[in-house]
């Protein structure tokens, strides 16, 4: 097994394969930032190295800084957490170069499912549903207005790099192609440097319903059931649940089989995600593959019972996977606490930390890297934590969500806490009856 890891991310993420590398016997690295100097994945890591100044770009997403970090320190391994480098296909070859196993894709599983356009392509010859649209990259506006004609309106232009809703347009006919063409091509370039567009058929009414995978190198691969995270704003998740409330036992199985025929396509190895849209007649499309760990892996973890940190690294390793096919028995929800003020259109909260208590009690988790007198940049992400409830029914773990909710306490800043408690009072909620656009009507009291 792997002496030492060097864990390329901050924050909770940090924490979490922090506190599973000790639990194995891995010695552990933290980088950060110097306005992370505090932060608690630098105090509970063996060894600590300052990687740059606040920006990302000059540190967390330095890729020479990390590397020379993971060298002076012999660190023989390198976990990217999610987000930052996580799917970073040049990042896991140089890793590769410096023989340093990256806890991840290679850089060619990372190229061929990054690309958001020949992931499709690839799932396509693999026979796995993909939302009718273009086969590959649009060259120009004729061309986009050519294949809307052909898909049919509304259709979704997309950023073949994109992520976090930026590059997407909503093009409901043939008069607005040209100016969402032509704004979605400028935000793409400008956030990813790649102005590269593709279409799909906007599906109205959809469900964001993602699959758990693992594979290993021997060909093997599994799913361990769905998560639902149609709870969303401006494509940012803001609670996830598994099992889906849509979900049946028989659209389980197809989406499994789909997800596991996914996984085997690209010969894929580690834990990663494969993620549908799902219609209002439960027809399912491919969406995306993310390469990595999820934020929401958590309530895999509590209904499945299994560290999906632990697989992740063995399977880097070189080990089979040992999960298998799973049907939940119990109902797991995750709501992202963020510093943001619901009332300011969940504006940006950054400061100090003035008090803190977490609640407990049975079926209760939270991963966090915050506490009373942590100082929360206003440079990263705003989530500062994730809070899990687990219970026997989809009832049990809202009403153990609520009360758990009403426990948390964060003073000095904003918080998203009191949007939640108003999510789980809400009668569409409670129903199971929600799409993606769920939060287009959604109004706090």
């Amino acid at each position: 097994m792997f002496k030492k890891i060097l864990i390329a991310n901050r924050g909770e993420i940090a924490l979490r394969v922090i506190r599973t590398c000790k639990e194995m016997g891995i010695k552990t690295v933290a980088v950060y930032s110097t306005a992370d100097k505090d932060s608690l994945h630098v105090k509970f890591a063996d060894e600590a190295v300052c990687v740059g100044p606040p920006s990302s770009t000059d540190s967390y997403l330095k890729i020479p800084n990390i590397i020379s970090a993971a060298e002076i320190t012999n660190a023989d391994a390198i976990h990217p957490g999610y987000g930052f480098l996580s799917e970073n296909a040049d990042f896991s070859r140089i890793c590769k170069e410096n023989e340093i196993k990256f806890i991840g894709a290679s850089p060619e599983m990372i190229g061929q499912m990054g690309d958001k356009a020949s992931a499709k392509a690839t799932m396509l010859k693999a026979g796995v549903p993909c939302v009718p649209g273009s086969p590959g990259l649009l060259k120009d506006l004729d061309h986009a207005k050519a294949t809307a004609k052909k898909v049919v309106y509304p259709v979704m232009i997309k950023a073949t790099a994109g992520g976090g809703g930026k590059g997407m347009r909503i093009v409901w006919n043939e008069d607005e192609m040209e100016e969402h063409w032509n704004s979605a091509r400028q935000e793409s370039k400008a956030a990813f440097g790649n102005d590269g567009m593709y279409m799909e058929k906007f599906i109205e009414e959809p469900r964001h319903i993602e699959i758990q995978i693992a594979g290993d190198r021997f060909g093997n691969a599994c799913h361990m059931s769905e998560r639902d995270c149609s709870i969303q704003r401006r494509h940012q998740k803001l609670v996830e649940e598994v099992p889906s409330p849509f979900m049946t036992t028989k659209l389980r199985k197809l989406m499994g089989r789909a997800a596991v025929k996914a996984a085997k396509a690209v010969k894929y190895e580690g834990v990663g995600t494969v993620e549908f849209l799902v219609d209002k007649n439960r027809d399912f499309y491919f969406m995306e593959m993310n390469t990595r760990i999820q934020v929401e892996h958590t309530i895999t973890e509590e209904v499945i019972n299994y560290d999906l940190i632990k697989e992740q690294i063995k399977l880097a390793y070189g080990e089979k996977i040992s999960g298998k096919e799973y049907i939940p028995k119990m109902h797991a929800i995750q709501c992202r606490i963020n510093a943001e003020d619901p009332e300011k259109d969940f504006r940006p909260s950054p400061g100090k930390i003035t008090d803190y208590h977490e609640p407990g009690g049975h079926g209760i988790r939270i991963d966090t890297h915050v506490y009373a007198g942590y100082l929360i940049p206003p440079y990263y992400d705003s989530m500062i934590s994730k809070l899990i409830t687990v219970a026997q029914t989809r009832d049990e773990a809202i009403t153990k969500m609520k009360r758990a909710l009403g426990e948390y306490i964060v003073g000095g800043i904003k918080t998203t806490i009191p949007f939640h408690q108003q999510l789980m009072e809400n009668e569409k909620f409670l129903e199971g009856d929600f799409t993606t656009k769920f939060m287009d009507d959604f109004e706090l009291k």
